[in-house]
């Protein structure tokens, strides 16, 4: 095989490589069209407040399964708060998302998710519900303690225990 050949190969795979992948995301992005993301203001008195980063948001207890919904799908950075009603997360560039403490489950720890590995229980795993799916929305906190935040959250969750870690 010439050298001509072996590249014109080589970009044909990687043509249908990026292919497949436009076209799961895409199929990815309808099967959670149904998913109703909680925007809203933050209300309530402010308990506590954290900078960090939204790592991913998965099905409950399937952290490799992404959610695809918009701004839960990708990575980002988030000012994080947790107040008397509920936890907002602010992200650059996005509509603010106020979970209220009705839908909060709990919160665990975990040390993976999806493509992210931290150090152990380095993420903070919160369990919540949309009314009709539970999901798992997993937050690192490089400069703070993340304990606090697993903390906060426990004392306005509905249900005050983790659920799903993943070790």
């Amino acid at each position: 095989m010439t050298r001509e050949a072996a590249s014109l190969v080589m970009v044909a795979l990687a043509l249908i490589a990026l292919a497949l992948m436009a076209w799961g995301w895409r199929r990815r992005t309808r099967r959670d069209a149904g998913v109703r993301v909680p925007f809203g203001e933050l209300s309530g008195e402010i308990l506590a407040s954290f900078s960090g980063l939204l790592v991913a948001t998965t099905r409950h207890d399937a952290p490799l399964d992404r959610v695809a919904a918009r701004p839960l799908a990708f990575r980002s950075r988030a000012d994080i708060t947790v107040t008397s009603a509920g936890l907002g997360l602010a992200m650059p560039g996005e509509s603010p998302i106020f979970i209220p403490a009705a839908r909060l489950l709990g919160a665990g720890r975990a040390t993976w998710t999806i493509d992210r590995v931290v150090e152990r229980d380095g993420l903070v795993l919160v369990a919540w519900s949309d009314g009709s799916q539970t999901f798992d929305t997993y937050l690192r906190l490089p400069d703070d303690d993340p304990a606090l935040l697993e903390s906060a959250i426990d004392d306005i969750s509905a249900a005050g225990t983790p659920t799903g870690a993943t070790s």
